[in-house]
C-alpha cells in the first residue's frame, strides 16, 4: 500500500483550474461563429472491460443514426454528434427547457491492445454502445500446470505398446 501525503489544497486548487477553463472556453467564443464550434452538453458514458472487449456507453437520447460520427485514429476514439432543437413548437410557448441541445464532443485514450478492425457501434434505447475488441495476444490464456510426475506418466502411457 503506497503512502500519500495529505494536502488539503489539492481538491480546492482542481476545482479552482476546472472553473478558469469554463471561463476562458467561454470568454473565447465571443463571437456567433465560436459559439457554434463549442460543445453543447458532454453526454455521460460508462466504461467496462472484460477479458475480450472495452465497451463505452454513451447515454444520448433522442439523436438518429446519422447524427454521430465515430472514429478510431492513433488509439484515440472520438463520439460527435449534435441534438437538433425541434423548432415545431414556438419558443415562446415553453415554460421550460432543460434538455441540452447543441453538439457534443467526446475523445478517449485507448489501450494499445485493442483490434481496430473489431470496432462495432450501436444505438438502442438512447444509449449508444461502442464495443472495442482486444488483440487475440492481449486476451488472457488459462495454462494447465502439471503436478509432480503427471507428464511423465502420460508419456509412458503413450509410449507403452498395446496388449
Amino acid at each position: 500500500m503506497a503512502i500519500h501525503r495529505f494536502d488539503p489544497f489539492r481538491d480546492a486548487l482542481t476545482l479552482q483550474n476546472r472553473l478558469n477553463s469554463l471561463f476562458q472556453d467561454y470568454n473565447r467564443g465571443q463571437n456567433e461563429s465560436d459559439l457554434v464550434s463549442t460543445a453543447a452538453f458532454v453526454p455521460p458514458v460508462d466504461i467496462y472491460e472484460d477479458q475480450h472487449k472495452i465497451v463505452l456507453k454513451l447515454e444520448v437520447p433522442g439523436l438518429k443514426q446519422e447524427d454521430f460520427d465515430i472514429q478510431l485514429e492513433n488509439n484515440t476514439l472520438t463520439v460527435r454528434g449534435e441534438r437538433k432543437f425541434e423548432k415545431e413548437e414556438k419558443e415562446e410557448n415553453f415554460h421550460r427547457i432543460e434538455r441540452r441541445y447543441g453538439s457534443f464532443f467526446r475523445s478517449f485514450t485507448v489501450p494499445t491492445t485493442v483490434n481496430h478492425e473489431g470496432v462495432k457501434a450501436g444505438y438502442d434505447a438512447g444509449v449508444l454502445r461502442i464495443e472495442l475488441e482486444k488483440r487475440a495476444e492481449a486476451k488472457p490464456k488459462q495454462i494447465k500446470v502439471q503436478v509432480g510426475s503427471a507428464a511423465a506418466v502420460s508419456k509412458t502411457v503413450e509410449n507403452k505398446p498395446a496388449a
